[in-house]
């Protein structure tokens, strides 16, 4: 089974980038992030024709996420739960697919808003952990994947991309991405390559992909059973070297 992630950045723009993308690599299950659309506008038509069902959790101009498949699939959460049920940012989605439940996450940023919007990014990352944690005494098959805006270490950033305060940096922010592997996840990407650059994103500004200035920020997280039948994980740069493509590129993971 493939399973792969992307934040699109705009799924309007890039829709003949997606279709040409899945037609390429047909993965099993794609999960969208910054899709920035409501349900209404998205143009689930088009992969519909490729065989690609679409279930999405939009918000209008900004975040929204969404799940195209080919395998047979059930929604199971549009919301993180423990969100207060005002909370409108679209940045969640739960599935149950092939024997496994799939997670599809586009984690606040944590840069806007000062220490308050911050403080959201944490709490939703407190939220998230727990409800891996809950999945996981389960005993369910699980993966989690999406835009996490977290460099868990130096090594996923080129010296310099942000600056040392930046709240994908910050020692908060890689303690609870950390929270989540010590609950028994696998970061899917280091699991096969524990070092060097691995990048998923870069910046349009100061040629940043021109100079491989990237970030690792878009990961894929396992529970054990899935850890033990992972075959490959990398993320797909041949994405970036498009016209008008997203900053971030697909990550693709395989597993036996």
């Amino acid at each position: 089974m493939k399973i792969a992630t992307w934040n699109v950045n705009s799924i309007r723009q890039r829709e003949s980038h997606v279709r040409g993308w899945l037609e390429r690599v047909q993965p099993d299950i794609l999960f969208l992030q910054e899709i920035k659309c409501e349900a209404a506008q998205f143009p689930a038509a088009g992969f519909e024709a490729l065989g690609y069902r679409a279930e999405i959790v939009g918000q209008k101009a900004y975040n929204g996420v969404a799940v195209l498949a080919r395998v047979p699939f059930e929604v199971t959460h549009r919301a993180l739960p423990g969100l207060p049920e005002d909370d409108a940012q679209a940045r969640y989605i739960e599935v149950v697919a092939g024997g496994l439940t799939a997670i599809g996450i586009y984690l606040p940023n944590g840069n806007s808003r000062g220490e308050e919007g911050y403080a959201y990014k944490l709490a939703w990352m407190d939220l998230l952990a727990e409800r891996a944690r809950v999945l996981l005494e389960a005993d369910t098959p699980l993966i989690v994947t999406g835009d996490f805006n977290v460099c868990p270490t130096d090594e996923d950033l080129s010296p310099g991309a942000l600056t040392p305060g930046d709240a994908l940096l910050r020692p908060e922010t890689r303690a609870r991405f950390r929270k989540m592997l010590w609950l028994g996840m696998t970061d899917a990407i280091r699991a096969l390559h524990p070092h060097g650059r691995m990048f998923t994103f870069w910046d349009y500004q100061a040629a940043a992909w021109e100079r491989d200035s990237g970030l690792r920020i878009d990961h894929a997280l396992l529970s054990a059973d899935l850890a033990e039948r992972l075959v490959s994980a990398m993320p797909d740069r041949e994405e970036r070297n498009l016209a008008q493509p997203s900053d971030h590129v697909p990550v693709v993971v395989e597993l036996a």
